[in-house]
């Protein structure tokens, strides 16, 4: 870039550069000024294939124009209110999800997947009377009190100690298994016998995502969180499931729970609901509900229930129906993980590829003969030059799961970008290695 345009990039770098505080990582060499579909463009018209959905929540893609009505409506007539007064769009909003989970009727709206576990955590421990929660070592919940003390993937440092009765057991990943013989089912029983030790007898609830997305992309293997929810009933925890990524089509079902024919007691959606606006909600019984109103539950913020966001969570939840993008995140799925497996073929240092759906990922490893970069140097340089070459997708670069990237593109991905994005990725690996 040359001229004019290549000056005012270098402007604003500077002007970011002295007021933009980096809160994780580093910012990316890449201004987008407008986006549409699967695609984000910068001021001189360079177009680059999204293959991150934004922060993993564009599931039908940028501008979608469907939203963009909505959005205007909304903002032209009812945008926000008193928390407590409650809109057609909020109600509308909570009984299409509660349709989804018939046996979780009770919502509450809040805005971000963080804000939403915090909320979830309050919960089971008011309900249960208990405030130990348990989470996996690998984990990202958020960045709020009890929310952070349940992530484990990063952030831990620095920061005084997290809320008291925070415990952490391993999450089964098969690619690398922490003791080689050892099922998860062994692993599951060995991991609660310690947490039983180490209890005070306070267990409030287990909080999971059931594919580790941060984390590096670790699913829950069939059959585990079926074993998971009996080891909390069998303690009195409640089980909370983070569908911050999963939910709404990404895995291919509604919500990735639905493959284990398992419901949570508490169901935390964000991210994917708001298709790229800041939406959240946590789902619970009717049980759960009425014990909330006799402890007097209190969870008060200041844009709960808003209007605008719940009318876009209404149209996202008719579109992801109307259009079956479950289904079609299963088709599309499945001819990305194909040719990411073609990929794995062609270089020795691409160690397995998982995920399910849209929702996928890459691991990078350090082992191939004659290697002198570990994976997560392998994995940053080609995700460094993948960018260059027109491609945004994900690595993990904080951590304990560097060297794994992760790709999600938006729902409505066409067969054409899937072709584009694994040329782009190919071409990325062939110059890096």
């Amino acid at each position: 870039m040359e001229g004019p345009m290549a000056g005012a990039e270098a402007l604003f770098r500077e002007r970011a550069e002295r007021h933009m505080l980096r809160f994780g990582g580093r910012f990316v060499p890449f201004v987008p000024v407008r986006a549409t579909g699967s695609f984000v463009y910068d001021a001189a018209g360079r177009k680059v294939l999204d293959f991150t959905s934004g922060q993993m929540s564009a599931i039908l893609g940028h501008a979608h124009p469907e939203i963009a009505d909505v959005i205007g409506h909304a903002a032209r007539t009812l945008d926000h209110l008193f928390s407590s007064m409650l809109s057609p769009p909020v109600v509308d909003l909570a009984e299409a999800l509660a349709a989804q989970v018939p046996g979780l009727p009770k919502v509450l709206l809040l805005s971000t997947g963080g804000e939403a576990n915090e909320a979830a955590i309050k919960i089971a421990k008011l309900v249960t009377g208990g405030w130990e929660v348990v989470g996996f070592a690998q984990s990202w919940h958020g960045m709020t009190g009890g929310a952070a003390a349940a992530t484990y993937k990063a952030g831990r440092r620095g920061y005084g100690p997290p809320a008291v009765g925070s415990f952490a057991i391993p999450a089964p990943l098969s690619f690398r298994p922490r003791f080689g013989g050892v099922d998860w089912r062994a692993e599951l029983d060995d991991s609660f016998a310690l947490i039983d030790r180490q209890s005070s007898g306070n267990l409030a609830a287990f909080i999971a995502e059931p594919i580790l997305s941060s984390g590096g992309i670790i699913e829950l293997p069939e059959g585990y969180l079926a074993a998971l929810k009996r080891k909390c009933e069998e303690r009195g925890m409640k089980l909370i499931l983070d569908e911050a990524q999963t939910g709404l089509g990404r895995t291919g079902t509604m919500f990735a729970f639905e493959r284990d024919g398992v419901t949570p007691d508490l169901l935390v959606l964000s991210k994917t609901l708001g298709a790229g606006l800041p939406l959240a909600a946590v789902l619970t019984t009717r049980e759960i509900g009425l014990e909330c109103d006799a402890r007097d539950f209190l969870f008060y913020t200041t844009h709960a229930n808003d209007p605008l966001p719940a009318a876009v969570g209404c149209k996202v939840v008719e579109i992801v129906l109307r259009d079956r993008l479950a289904a079609r995140a299963a088709a599309m799925g499945a001819k990305l993980k194909a040719g990411l497996r073609t990929l794995q073929a062609e270089h020795s240092w691409i160690g397995d590829v998982r995920g399910r759906g849209l929702l996928l990922g890459l691991e990078f490893i350090d082992e191939a003969a004659g290697r002198r970069r570990s994976a997560a140097e392998l994995s940053d340089a080609v995700t460094d030059r993948a960018l260059e070459l027109g491609l945004s997708a994900n690595i993990v670069r904080a951590g304990s799961s560097g060297g794994v990237m992760r790709i999600a593109p938006p729902l409505t991905v066409s067969e054409e970008e899937i072709a584009l994005g694994l040329a782009l990725l190919g071409q990325a690996m062939r110059e890096v290695g």
